[in-house]
């Protein structure tokens, strides 16, 4: 078992027993302190020791009392690093429906309470008050995503950039390991922090200008008068985020002007693999005296194999934070890294996850490269896979095998989501074709633990097109492919799909489809939520302003609690306790044919229907008060041609 000693210290008493008079770089973290290469604040601080620098962490300060943790350590020699942890505070603490959550997956216990809401503005805020000479560099999710004016959903207001609240001089927006390290090195020749405005994958307050091909955004107080201008802001945020080389981005707001630079090319192999190689313990410190830490259970045994997600969904993150372009480890740094699992005391045989922020995605990207270069799309999988795109899998079958080959590794499992349209998608080879074919037969007979996870996330093709997902009848191909793979195999495995509810597009009528849908597949949903607008998406940007940033067109989208509880019953007609609210649902859709299909033989609406043709026998057939609703015999056709209402 790892002593103090061999984690990065995070107290007087581990700095002094290291001999150090004071640290070089200080980081506070919103989470507790996992050396894991999944922990932002390790992987930094790893980073930053390999290249010589005494790096100390201070995981969840107590903001609260007299700031003692704030103060322990003393002031740096060269800098502050702050961050609200993996996740975003507000997405950390809150429900979907601004509600407190309970818990937190980040800390010792599951305790909730341990990070105040926004940590980026209060640890800088502090930090900035005791020592006000010390540079403070933002990084991590929350700073990322908030480096420009945003949605803020939890209250319900637009923000400025976190750079006006919180007195940080500089965010280190993406993953950060190239851009601190030139920071650090910087700061170490004696540079002035309010001087160092070139390094990429920055954003900071500064009285400088834009030059000829920077782009500037509408203001925030402009955006305030006007959404639309903060939906048209947006669109080119996300375009310059996806580019291997995008152009300097400056907004103004309260009277500060604010430069964002732009994000570095991806990593190569070799970088990639110098990030994951780094000496971690892959454990909680000490301090938390064997305390289960939720979101470290969840992946302690688990690989990631690649950064970036090129998908560009539309109500995700992670190429606004990764980028869109895949950075992917060298075969032998996941080998490495699976040994390192396997000598683990609790490691029983079974790797939780070999995987990535989407687990097919390894190896993966453009045939021509300069094609990439030159490219500003979102994403290269909608609204059809770019034909540029290289789609072979036979690299991930290759480190799925070598890993599976290791003494000690009964079997590994991919528990990240699998782009199965990526996997589908025609190559133009007939032999990538047959590859590709191969891996879906392996991934579903070698690598699922009894149940696939899969996001097809609604069946309306019209709201899908808003999500930036595939058509659903790719996710019945892919069912068909699933069901006659497991009977061939003799394997009796689940599908597990996740859908979305209030979805901008989305409308109950809908969701009532998607409830006929399933259940003519046979689900009775599990993995389901309401959608959430998190800053810096599509969705989100069409949630607060009413408009799609790439069309100008105005979009519907359920914003109070009783339009998103209207769509999110309709993933539970199978309870007892929702049927009579949706059956009176989908009369006021004038939608019989769907109360038929979710609930065959309802004799409420036999009767209703004899009541009606009965009256209509009287009336010699004239039209009643009733709206006369068109039926359809084929109901997958009416599935597929959602009608507007």
């Amino acid at each position: 078992m790892p002593s103090k000693s061999d984690f990065l210290p995070t107290s007087r008493e581990e700095t002094e027993a290291l001999g150090w008079d004071r640290p070089d770089i200080i980081i506070f973290s919103g989470d507790a302190y996992v050396d894991h290469p999944s922990f932002g604040a390790a992987v930094i601080g790893r980073t930053l020791q390999k290249a010589g620098y005494r790096v100390a962490i201070v995981p969840q300060p107590n903001w609260r009392d007299d700031l003692r943790d704030f103060r322990k350590l003393g002031k740096p020699r060269l800098f502050f690093g702050v961050s609200a942890g993996a996740m975003d505070s507000m997405v950390n603490h809150y429900t979907a429906n601004r509600r407190l959550r309970h818990d937190d997956a980040y800390t010792a216990g599951g305790r909730h309470g341990m990070r105040p809401d926004m940590p980026t503005i209060v640890y800088s805020r502090i930090l900035k008050d005791l020592y006000p000479d010390t540079p403070v560099i933002a990084g991590g999710i929350e700073a990322s995503l908030r480096r420009v004016a945003h949605y803020d959903y939890w209250e319900d207001r637009l923000r400025p950039s976190i750079l006006i609240d919180a007195p940080a001089d500089m965010i280190c927006y993406g993953m950060g390991e190239r851009t601190m390290l030139e920071i650090a090195a910087r700061l170490d020749r004696g540079e002035d922090i309010k001087k160092i405005t070139d390094v990429q994958q920055t954003a900071f307050i500064t009285e400088g200008l834009p030059s000829e091909g920077d782009i500037v955004l509408h203001s925030y107080e402009a955006c305030l008068k006007n959404k639309k201008l903060q939906s048209l802001n947006f669109r080119h945020v996300e375009e310059e985020s996806n580019k291997y080389h995008g152009a300097t981005i400056w907004q103004e707001a309260k009277g500060k002007m604010i430069r964002i630079n732009p994000m570095l090319p991806p990593m190569t192999t070799g970088e990639i693999d110098a990030s994951f190689d780094l000496p971690y313990t892959r454990l909680p410190h000490p301090r938390y005296k064997g305390k289960t830490i939720p979101a470290y259970e969840m992946i302690r045994h688990s690989i990631c194999m690649h950064r970036g997600c090129f998908g560009g969904c539309a109500f995700c993150t992670i190429s606004a934070h990764q980028g869109k372009f895949i950075a992917s480890r060298s075969k032998e740094s996941i080998v490495r890294e699976a040994r390192q699992v396997s000598a683990m005391d609790d490691f029983k045989g079974y790797i939780s996850d070999l995987g990535g922020p989407s687990a097919n995605m390894y190896a993966m990207g453009g045939r021509d490269k300069e094609i990439c270069r030159r490219c500003s799309r979102p994403s290269c999988l909608h609204p059809r896979p770019c034909r540029n795109l290289d789609n072979d899998h036979s690299r991930l079958l290759d480190v799925y095998r070598a890993v599976n080959a290791l003494p000690g590794i009964k079997k590994s499992f991919i528990g990240s989501g699998v782009r199965y349209d990526l996997a589908m998608a025609p190559s133009g080879s007939p032999d990538t074709d047959k590859t590709n074919r191969d891996y879906l037969r392996e991934l579903i007979t070698s690598h699922v633990s009894g149940r696939l996870k899969v996001a097809p996330e609604h069946t309306s093709d019209e709201v899908l097109m808003c999500m930036r997902k595939p058509e659903f009848e790719q996710f019945r191909k892919f069912k068909r492919i699933f069901d006659r793979t497991n009977t061939e195999a003799g394997l009796r495995q689940q599908l597990i799909p996740y859908f979305i509810s209030s979805h901008p597009g989305c409308r109950e009528e809908h969701m009532a489809e998607l409830a006929a849908i399933t259940k003519e597949l046979n689900f009775q949903l599990e993995q389901v939520q309401d959608f959430t607008p998190t800053p810096m998406t599509v969705a989100t940007e069409i949630y607060y302003s009413g408009y799609h940033p790439y069309t100008g067109e105005k979009m519907y989208t359920a914003r109070n609690e009783r339009e998103k509880l209207a769509q999110r019953q309709f993933f539970f007609w199978w309870k007892p306790e929702s049927r009579a609210s949706i059956t009176a649902e989908l009369r006021r859709m004038h939608r019989p044919d769907l109360i038929q299909a979710l609930y065959p033989g309802n004799r409420h609406d036999q009767a209703r229907r004899a009541g009606a043709h009965e009256q209509g026998r009287k009336t010699g057939g004239r039209k009643t008060g009733n709206r006369n609703t068109k039926e359809n015999s084929n109901m997958n056709n009416k599935h597929r041609n959602t009608k507007k209402h």
